[in-house]
C-alpha cells in the first residue's frame, strides 16, 4: 500500500499509566478515569477509516475497492448529518454532554475537524492517484472536460441544450432573490459574473442548483468514444457551459459546492398525537435543517467560500475544499455495473441446509427441530418462505410480525399483505423511526392498513428494534407457536449483503416469551416475567451484567473463565465497567467490534485480559453474538442489540438463547474462526488506534469470510 495515500491515523487519547512503584501493592484502579474511555464520535470516525481503508487493498477487486471508497463517503454524510450536528445542536444550546471520556462537545468537533480534513483529502487522493487510474486501464473512464475530444464536445453541448438546460434554474443574487434556501446534499454551483442584464442588473454572482431529477453521470455514445465505457459528469456538462444559462453575460468562473445538513428527527412523544402524521412534517424539515459542513471545489477562489460560509453560518473549520466531484456516492452505478464481472465480487449461491433441503411443510421441519441459519452463506428464502406458506395456509389463525428496516415492495411485505387479504389476524408492529427509513416505513405501513392488517407503532419513545415473527397455527385441538428470530432486518436484499442469524423455533417457552412480548408491544399491561427471551429495556442489561459477573466468579475460584462478544458497537459505560473487573479478576475476553468501541484493551491492570478485534471485508458484519464459558455449560445468546446505551435502555431489542450442544458448537466454531482471521482483522490498541493483527510468517492465512463462503457455497475467497 502507498503509505503517503495511507496516512496515520491519530490515536483518539493516552491510556493511563500502570500506578505500580515497583515497592508497594498498586492501588485498585479506578474505572471512572476518563482515560480508560474513547470517544465514542471519534471512534465512529476511527471505524469510518476502516471503511476508507478497504479501497486500498489490492486483494479486493477494483470496483469493489470503488464501492468501499463510496461507502465512506455515505457514512461520513450521515456522521455530519446525524452526529456531528448532535454535537453542534449540544453547543448551540447550552447543554453540553460530557460522557464517560470527559471530552467535551467543543474539543470533540475540534479533533473531528482535523481527522475528517486529513481522512477526505486521503479519499480523493486514493481515487484521483489509484482508482480512476485503474479504472481507466480497465477501460472505464470518466472523461474530464480538458479531455473531451471535438466529437465529444459537440455531443456534450447538444445533450446540454436538450437535456440539462431547460431544467436548469439559475438563480442571480440580488436584493429581490436573497440566497436560495438549498436542500441537503444537493449539487449545486456558485457563479461570478460580469455584465449588466436586461433589467440593469449587476450583482455579480449567481447560484445555480443542479436539477435533482438528473442524473450526475451519463454515459457517452460509444461512436464518439474509442472503446469502453466513457462516462461525463453533469457537473462538467454545467461548467462547460455555464455561460449559455446567462446568455449576454460573462461567467468569469463557476464552482460547484454541497452543503450538509442536520438531519436527525426530532420529535417529542409528549407533543404527538398522530406519530405518522408527524414524521411526515418532519420528513420535509430534514431536508433543511441547520447546516453542518460545506463542500467545495478545490479551485473555488476563497472570497467565494467565504461567502458560502457566511450565508450558512459556518467557520473556516467547516469547510472542506475536495478535488473532485462534491457528490462521490453518484458513482455507485459505475461500481455496481454488471458488464464488468472480473473486477467485483464472485457471485455464490447461498445454500440450504439439509434439514430444509427438498422439504414441502416447514411446519413439520421446525416443529421437530430449530433451524439456524447464518446468512449470507445461508439463504434467507426460509424465512420468506415460512412466512409465504402460512399466508397460505388454512389452519394459521395469526401472524405478527416486527418492521424495522424491511421495504415497501418487500417479499415479507407482500406474504403480510396476503395473509391480511385471506382473512388471517395479520399484526404489524413498524418502527416509523429507523433512521432514512422513514418514508419506505411509512409506505409499508399505509399498504398492510388498506390490506387489513393491524399496524401499530411500538411504543412512544422507544424504538421497537427486535427483529420477530410470531405465527400461531391450529394442529388438531391445539393451538401451536411458530416463530422467528433474528439479528438482522426482514431484508432479502440486506441478507445477501449482511453476516446475521435466523432461528426458527418450535420452542413453547420461547415462543411464549415472544407471544408476552407482542402484547407488550400493542397492549398494555405490567412487566411479565419471561422464560427464556432476554428482553430491552427491561432484562437484558441487568442479566447480561450478571453474567459477566458470574464468569468474575468463576475465574476468583479458580476455574476456567472466558466470554466472546461479536457486536457492532461497545459504548455502554456500565458494561464496559463490568468488563474491566472480569479482566482484572482474570477473565479471558475476546470482543468482536465492528464498529464503535469506547473501551481500551490492554490497559495495564485493568484491561490486560481482553482483545478487540475489527473485520469489515465483503459482507456488513451485522451479527450479534453473546458467549459465556459458564464453568463448561456455555451460555449463547443472539441478539438484535449492540451494547449501546440507546439499544439496552431505549429500545425494545431481544436477546434468545441458542440451546443444544450441536447448535452452540456451530455458532461457537464461526467465532473462532472470527478469531482466527490474521488477514482482514485490525486490533484495536489501548491508545484508540487499529493495527493489523499479527502473523508470523509460517502462519497460514486466515480470512473468516473466505473460509465461511468456500465451507457453506465453494466459492474461494472474498478478496
Amino acid at each position: 500500500m502507498n503509505s503517503r495515500l495511507i496516512g496515520e491515523t491519530s490515536p483518539t487519547d493516552t491510556p493511563p499509566p500502570a500506578a505500580n512503584d515497583g515497592q508497594s501493592p498498586a492501588p485498585a484502579p479506578d474505572l471512572a478515569d476518563n482515560r480508560l474511555y474513547i470517544h465514542r464520535e471519534l471512534s465512529q470516525l476511527q471505524f469510518n477509516i476502516r471503511v476508507l481503508d478497504q479501497a486500498l487493498d489490492e486483494r479486493t477487486p477494483l470496483l469493489e475497492r470503488l464501492k468501499f471508497l463510496l461507502i465512506f463517503s455515505r457514512n461520513m454524510d450521515e456522521f455530519f448529518e446525524i452526529r456531528v450536528a448532535g454535537l453542534k445542536g449540544q453547543i448551540a444550546l447550552d447543554h453540553e454532554l460530557i460522557g464517560p471520556d470527559g471530552m467535551a462537545p467543543r474539543r470533540a468537533l475540534t479533533e473531528i475537524s482535523e481527522i475528517a480534513h486529513r481522512q477526505i483529502d486521503r479519499q480523493y487522493a486514493i481515487l484521483n492517484e489509484r482508482i480512476l487510474p485503474e479504472m481507466a486501464e480497465r477501460g472505464i473512464r470518466i472523461v474530464r472536460r480538458t479531455q473531451w475530444t471535438h466529437k465529444q464536445k459537440l455531443w456534450v453541448r447538444r445533450y446540454f441544450r436538450d437535456e440539462v438546460a431547460p431544467l436548469v434554474t439559475p438563480i442571480g443574487l440580488d436584493p429581490t432573490h436573497p440566497f436560495p434556501l438549498l436542500v441537503n446534499k444537493s449539487l449545486n454551483f456558485i457563479v461570478r459574473l460580469d455584465g449588466v442584464d436586461a433589467f440593469g442588473r449587476d450583482s455579480g454572482l449567481a447560484i445555480v442548483p443542479a436539477p435533482r431529477i438528473l442524473p450526475r453521470l451519463i454515459r457517452m455514445p460509444l461512436e464518439i468514444c474509442e472503446g469502453g465505457d466513457n462516462y461525463v459528469l453533469l457537473s462538467s456538462m454545467l461548467h462547460a457551459h455555464a455561460e449559455e444559462l446567462f446568455p449576454g453575460m460573462q461567467v468569469q468562473g463557476c464552482y460547484q459546492f454541497r452543503l450538509t445538513r442536520n438531519a436527525d428527527l426530532t420529535l417529542d412523544p409528549e407533543d404527538v398525537e398522530d406519530l405518522a402524521m408527524a414524521l411526515r412534517g418532519e420528513l420535509y424539515s430534514r431536508r433543511f435543517g441547520d447546516a453542518v459542513r460545506l463542500e467545495v471545489a478545490d479551485n473555488c477562489p476563497k472570497d467565494l467560500a467565504h461567502y458560502l460560509l457566511k450565508q450558512f453560518g459556518l467557520n473556516e473549520s467547516e469547510l472542506y475544499e475536495v478535488n473532485g466531484p462534491v457528490n462521490l456516492a453518484r458513482l455507485f452505478s459505475i461500481a455496481s455495473n454488471a458488464s464488468y464481472p472480473q473486477l467485483q465480487y464472485p457471485p455464490f449461491t447461498p445454500v440450504l441446509p439439509k434439514a430444509l433441503q427438498h422439504v414441502e411443510d416447514l411446519f413439520q421441519v421446525i416443529g421437530k427441530q430449530d433451524v439456524l441459519l447464518l446468512h449470507p452463506y445461508e439463504s434467507f428464502s426460509p424465512v420468506v418462505d415460512f412466512l409465504r406458506h402460512a399466508a397460505k395456509d388454512p389452519k394459521v389463525l395469526t401472524i405478527k410480525q416486527t418492521l424495522y428496516r424491511t421495504g415497501a415492495n418487500s417479499e415479507i411485505v407482500d406474504a403480510l399483505v396476503d395473509a391480511a387479504r385471506s382473512g388471517k389476524e395479520v399484526t404489524a408492529v413498524v418502527e416509523l423511526r429507523a433512521r432514512f427509513d422513514e418514508e419506505s416505513n411509512l409506505s409499508l405501513a399505509s399498504r398492510l392498513q388498506q390490506a387489513g392488517a393491524m399496524v401499530i407503532y411500538g411504543v412512544v419513545g422507544i424504538k421497537t428494534h427486535a427483529k420477530l415473527m410470531l405465527i400461531q397455527r391450529r394442529e388438531g385441538n391445539e393451538l401451536v407457536r411458530y416463530a422467528h428470530m433474528g439479528t438482522g432486518n426482514y431484508h432479502s436484499g440486506n441478507a445477501r449483503l449482511y453476516t446475521d442469524y435466523s432461528l426458527l423455533t418450535s420452542d413453547a417457552l420461547l415462543c411464549e416469551d415472544v407471544h408476552k412480548l407482542f402484547s407488550q408491544l400493542t397492549g398494555m399491561g405490567k412487566l411479565q416475567p419471561m422464560k427464556k427471551l432476554l428482553h430491552a429495556p427491561f432484562t437484558l442489561k441487568k442479566v447480561m451484567l450478571e453474567m459477566i459477573a458470574r464468569e468474575m466468579a468463576h475465574a476468583a475460584a479458580g476455574r476456567p473463565a472466558r466470554i466472546i462478544f461479536k457486536i457492532n458497537a461497545l459504548t455502554e459505560p456500565k458494561v464496559i465497567r463490568a468488563l474491566y473487573k472480569a479482566s482484572m479478576a482474570g477473565v479471558s475476553i475476546d470482543l468482536i467490534v465492528r464498529g464503535v468501541c469506547c473501551l481500551r484493551p490492554g490497559v495495564p491492570g485493568v484491561s490486560e485480559n481482553i482483545r478487540v478485534r475489527s473485520i469489515i471485508g465483503r459482507f456488513l458484519e451485522h451479527s450479534r453474538i453473546y458467549w459465556f464459558a459458564n464453568d463448561g455449560e456455555p451460555q449463547l445468546y443472539l441478539s438484535s442489540a449492540d451494547l449501546m446505551e440507546r439499544n439496552l435502555d431505549r429500545r425494545v431489542e431481544t436477546a434468545f438463547p441458542v440451546e443444544g450442544r450441536k447448535l452452540q458448537h456451530r455458532v461457537r466454531n464461526v467465532l473462532e474462526l472470527y478469531l482466527a482471521d490474521n488477514s482482514s482483522a485490525l486490533a484495536l490498541q489501548a491508545d484508540g488506534s487499529y493495527l493489523p493483527v499479527a502473523r508470523d510468517d509460517h502462519e497460514p492465512v486466515r480470512n473468516v469470510q473466505s473460509e465461511l463462503l468456500e465451507t457453506f457455497c465453494g466459492v474461494g475467497g472474498s478478496h
